[in-house]
């Protein structure tokens, strides 16, 4: 690349060298005709065809010369034009803006709901460690009443059942030999009975002993008997007295999910091994553990604020209902059992979380600027919530938080007492924000 501006460079000022030296000759009378320019000394050799004095052409070669470099060394290679990192020329970014209006349509159908803020005294609240655990009320556990072998399994982990679905098969053997002894009593009953009626008839008219007959009717008492508790067994297996077979069918005793699968086709199964775990999980308690020195903050009935560390933006409202009569000898802890809906389906069996329980106040403490925690939300990195202005109108407001309890924050700057807050739809505001500043940018 550099030899070829130096050729470029040499090109240029040969061009050169014809016109300044006839533009300097001319001013020193000299009469000098067109000559290439690609070559120097022809242009000199042109003194001794024309008469002129060797002074004043050495002078106009000499001035001429002097505009050109000599080598190489003497042509510098100018830098590419660097490429431009200023926003020159660009617009400001596009920021988010402040304020929204919304159709009275979008109101009503998102439910957007606001309130003043004011002032209150947050309750003190005490921070309990615990995990989420099924009701055991609404949990089951699927096992079978007799060993036998899995024939088919209707079910997997995860999978929501109705009470009374068939979830599993399993080949029974002994099955077959009740229902044989079954059939077997009901035939000799049968027997039995006419024997009795016949005998009852020959004492009637003196030709049979009494005795015969009290005995006969006897052993029609015990076969039914027999017959009756066969029946029972069947009915405890979930079998019929009629009909065939071996095959016993598993059901689900609870309405549910499925939170645990232990069978497979052709697995031996013992009436101590459990097949299936079900569970509704429609609401779940929160076992909370209180140390003996907090035993005497707490009562059943206090609000609590569940926040757990797999949904560290989410919080699930509850109520102590049940604070244990026990204590762990080892963890020195009783057990606070909270009752949470389970909102969206988000809680799992085992998460664990803090509890933030408000506890009996000693004493008030001084009112702060509050508002409901669902108003706070999160747009764009900064922490804001909506203030309603006019009609439909809702304006951005940036705001700093400081402690929170019972499903309120205390709110330290950005808002002042008395602003309507928007307490519900806030997600659809900030989504007209920003799709507002998406077309913006398009």
């Amino acid at each position: 690349m550099r030899r070829g501006v130096i050729l470029e460079r040499q090109a240029v000022c040969s061009r050169r060298l014809s016109a300044d030296f006839r533009r300097i000759a001319s001013s020193l009378l000299l009469r000098i005709p067109q000559y290439p320019s690609s070559s120097l000394l022809a242009l000199l050799g042109a003194r001794r065809k024309y008469s002129v004095r060797k002074p004043l052409v050495a002078l106009a070669a000499s001035l001429v010369l002097a505009g050109c470099p000599k080598d190489s060394k003497q042509v510098k290679e100018e830098p590419p034009p660097a490429a431009s990192t200023s926003h020159e020329g660009e617009g400001e970014h596009d920021t988010i803006p402040k304020r929204a209006k919304l159709t009275k349509t979008i109101v009503d159908e998102a439910k957007i709901q606001w309130q003043p803020a004011k002032k209150e005294v947050l309750a003190p609240t005490l921070s309990l460690p615990g995990e989420v655990v099924a009701d055991p009320d609404k949990s089951a556990r699927v096992s079978s009443p007799v060993a036998g072998r899995l024939t088919e399994v209707r079910f997997k982990e995860g999978s929501s059942v109705k009470k009374g679905d068939a979830l599993a098969t399993l080949r029974i053997p002994e099955i077959g030999k009740v229902r044989a002894a079954h059939s077997a009593a009901i035939a000799k009953g049968a027997a039995a009975r006419a024997n009795a009626q016949r005998l009852e008839a020959l004492v009637e008219k003196g030709m049979a002993a009494k005795q015969e007959a009290v005995a006969a009717r006897a052993e029609v008492d015990a076969l039914d008997a027999e017959s009756k508790a066969l029946a029972e067994q069947l009915a405890a297996l979930g079998m019929g007295t009629s009909g065939g077979g071996a095959d016993l069918v598993l059901r689900a005793p609870v309405s549910g999910v499925v939170v645990a699968r232990d069978a497979v086709v052709g697995q031996p199964v013992t009436t101590d091994q459990t097949i299936a775990s079900i569970a509704d999980l429609s609401e779940v308690w929160f076992l909370a553990r209180v140390f003996e020195k907090d035993l005497g903050k707490l009562d059943v009935g206090a609000g609590a604020e569940v926040a757990l560390n797999a949904y560290p933006t989410e919080t699930f409202d509850g109520r102590i209902e049940y604070i244990s009569r026990q204590i762990d000898p080892a963890a020195r802890t009783v057990t606070a059992r909270i009752r949470l809906p389970n909102r969206a389906e988000m809680l799992r069996l085992g998460l664990f979380g803090t509890a933030h329980v408000v506890t009996k106040s000693e004493k008030a403490g001084e009112p702060a600027l509050v508002v409901p925690r669902n108003a706070v939300i999160d747009v764009a990195g900064k922490t804001v919530v909506f203030v309603h202005v006019g009609p439909e109108e809702f304006e951005l407001h940036e705001v700093a938080l400081g402690e929170a309890a019972a499903g309120k924050v205390r709110v330290l700057s950005g808002l002042r007492e008395g602003e309507s807050v928007v307490t519900s739809g806030a997600f659809t505001i900030k989504s007209v924000l920003l799709r507002g500043t998406l077309a913006d940018e398009d």
